[in-house]
């Protein structure tokens, strides 16, 4: 039984010679994200660097407009400021929390103190209220819908 799996055999098709392939064309491929053989004479102005091609990104990605900022802050501070937590709202809270942690200055807020879930959970809000309407204040502006 040993000797049967031991005995050497060879696939066909794995190495032997009477499947290999025709010679074929070789091809070069060619990517965006390498360097071009485009020389760039000024180095500190890589302006069309590239030779032309697109880029995955605008130069302005980021498109910052302060309309978005200012509607942002007061679309979050309305509602965080309605009183739904005991009758205290989340500004309230988030703000008297502040003002108890500033009474003992020079001594950090404890890790058990109510500061880091009203500063967690005021500043998670205004963000994600930020991004949306960044979303959809661009997304108007670009007839996106």
């Amino acid at each position: 039984m040993a000797s049967t799996f031991a005995t050497a055999s060879t696939v066909v098709g794995l190495g032997s010679s009477s499947l290999s392939s025709p010679k074929t064309k070789t091809t070069t491929l060619s990517s965006g994200f390498l360097k071009s053989s485009v020389s760039v004479r000024n180095p500190l102005k890589q302006a069309r660097a590239s030779g032309g091609r697109f880029t995955c990104f605008e130069r302005d990605w980021l498109r910052r407009d302060f309309n978005v900022i200012g509607f942002g802050l007061i679309g979050w501070l309305a509602p965080s400021s309605i009183p739904v937590i005991d009758g205290k709202s989340l500004t309230g809270l988030f703000f008297d929390s502040i003002g108890a942690e500033l009474a003992h200055f020079p001594t950090p807020p404890a890790l058990t103190s109510q500061f880091w879930l009203w500063l967690v959970t005021w500043h998670l809000g205004l963000f994600i209220v930020l991004t949306f309407g960044q979303i959809g204040f661009k997304g108007r502006t670009d007839q996106y819908f």
